[in-house]
């Protein structure tokens, strides 16, 4: 069988943690901070972990 390729991209965005689960970070963090209340900003600061129903996909764009 050949290697599996990893998915640059995803690569970038996902991490996975000691026990399997995929982490993401939030959005909604980029820009247009003023309007946004601290609590907020601060709640989007933290990671994740990305919904079962999207984490096969994930899983598959990062296999290693």
């Amino acid at each position: 069988m050949p290697k599996l390729k990893t998915h640059k991209g995803a690569a970038k965005r996902f991490k996975k943690t000691a026990t399997g689960k995929i982490k993401r970070g939030k959005a909604f963090k980029r820009h247009i901070l003023t309007s946004k209340d601290t609590k907020r900003k601060r709640q989007l600061d933290t990671d994740t972990l990305v919904s079962a129903a999207d984490a096969p996909k994930v899983r598959r764009m990062i296999p290693y």
